[in-house]
């Protein structure tokens, strides 16, 4: 089986060279658009890229506002900020994901709450929500979602569309409403997926999306806060931004504000690469359907699209069937010089996090044994 995916993949990339997981690529006018912005001085967080990038995540996702950050880590956290998040305050997230989830919220003095997946999803599942909730919360008299046993607010819910799946977002949402917490879309991966024909991102007050290197488009660094409403996306705007009081010549903060904006010249290469995001979301598509029909009658099961999305197949996905024949997965095609990878370690086996709050998390832990990521980069296929 190794032997013939690694066969198929070189195929795929058309060399036998190493192949990374996902690489990025600049087909467009990236390279037209970073030399205007040099050409101009304007290479920081002043310039007409800042805001042609805003926009055009906002027409593409359909968002209220979009806030351009400096990377995905500082726009989730400003989303939970946004949230209303404090010191001492839990946050259910699922310890199914990247550590950048849960550093946002350590160094907020927030909590880290964690609940199962679904095995559909490979998100947060709402069914799990339900039970911990019915069994260690009630809403409060200020109408807030507190835990029985320590007596904290629960405030927010941060579920990610991991891998760009998208979460079965009408029952969580349908959960905040009744708990009274907010919902945080964790979408640093789903740039480009749709839940019900509704981009991700969009149904939360608040979410966080990443443009690091290895994503579906990147700028270097960089990431977008979207914000349901307005008035919020204009106080994000101000607060990423030093809250700095507009003025020709005088300094004047009105708040403890973050320096979280996008520089000017990474936000250029995000415009360019904007330019090519369809065609690119296309070729995954096109990629995951032959690794869906490799892996058909074999062993391991390909990861598909949840039956209610539209998926960008960001990392492709596949369930070996068991512990041991991952880590012969895993030898046999890095060692011929095929990228591939676990999942991440779960965060409640973190040092950092050990000692966090959990629910029963069986399905993470059964993912967590099998799950192994191939090549996903976008390709032309011959």
């Amino acid at each position: 089986m190794q032997n013939k995916l690694v066969n198929l993949i070189q195929d795929i990339y058309q060399t036998k060279e190493f192949i990374p997981l996902h690489a990025p690529r600049f087909d467009g006018n990236e390279k037209s658009y970073v030399n205007d912005t040099l050409d101009s001085t304007f290479v920081s967080s002043v310039g007409a890229y800042v805001d042609k990038f805003e926009k055009a995540i906002e027409d593409f996702t359909g968002a209220t506002k979009a806030i351009a950050i400096v990377n995905g880590t500082a726009a989730l956290h400003t989303a939970l900020h946004m949230a209303g998040v404090k010191r001492d305050d839990l946050v259910i997230t699922q310890a199914l994901t990247f550590v950048a989830t849960c550093n946002a919220l350590h160094h907020m003095g927030a909590e880290p709450l964690f609940v199962d997946v679904s095995r559909k999803s490979l998100g947060l599942c709402p069914e799990a929500l339900e039970r911990y909730l019915e069994e260690h919360a009630f809403v409060n008299d200020e109408d807030e979602c507190q835990h029985k046993s320590t007596g904290q607010i629960i405030r927010a819910l941060v579920p990610m569309h991991t891998f760009g799946h998208p979460v079965e977002l009408d029952e969580l949402i349908s959960l905040c409403q009744r708990w009274h917490i907010v919902l945080v879309e964790d979408a640093a991966e789903s740039l480009g997926s749709f839940y019900k024909s509704q981009h991700t991102g969009t149904f939360g007050a608040y979410s966080a999306i990443s443009f690091n290197g290895n994503k579906v488009i990147t700028t270097g660094g960089g990431g977008m806060v979207l914000c349901k409403d307005a008035s919020d996306g204009v106080r994000a705007k101000h607060l990423t931004t030093t809250a700095k009081v507009p003025h020709p010549y005088e300094f004047f903060h009105d708040e403890a504000g973050f320096n979280y904006r996008l520089p000017n010249l990474n936000a250029a290469l995000g415009c360019g690469q904007m330019e090519v995001l369809k065609e690119y979301l296309q070729q995954k598509r096109e990629l995951a359907k032959v690794y869906s029909e490799f892996f058909k009658n074999s062993a391991f099961n390909f990861i598909e699209e949840p039956e209610y999305a539209e998926s960008n197949y960001w990392l492709n996905a596949i369930l070996c069937p068991d512990f041991e024949s991952r880590e012969a997965f895993l030898k046999s095609t890095n060692e011929l010089g095929v990228m591939t990878r676990p999942i991440w370690t779960l965060m409640h086996r973190l040092p950092m996090f050990s000692s966090s709050m959990c629910g029963d998390l069986s399905n993470s832990e059964w993912l967590e044994a099998r799950l192994v990521n191939i090549p996903s980069s976008p390709v032309k296929l011959a």
